[in-house]
């Protein structure tokens, strides 16, 4: 995968809590992570793209107040119906 470098003021990565050694990390999944939240990307396509495996950046979004599954009502509805239908 092709990468970029940027250049970032290091009081932003202090505000952020983020001078660890693995700062290209956690900037590419905090980045994924609102590309997700604003829904412009899905959820297992954020986690590849900050080569994370989905179920550790469910666990990222989850901790970061990010709910990794949406559902809308409506969805939800269906998933219940489906459900009982299976139960009879």
């Amino acid at each position: 995968m092709e990468t970029v470098s940027v250049e970032l003021p290091s009081a932003l990565l202090k505000a952020a809590n983020l001078e660890g050694s693995n700062l290209s990390l956690e900037a590419a999944r905090l980045l994924a992570l609102e590309l997700y939240r604003e829904d412009k990307i899905s959820l297992g396509r954020a986690a590849e793209l900050c080569r994370t495996p989905l179920a550790q950046f469910m666990d990222f979004a989850a901790q970061h107040g990010v709910p990794p599954l949406r559902y809308t009502l409506e969805a939800l509805d269906n998933e219940r119906r489906s459900a009982d239908l299976n139960k009879a």
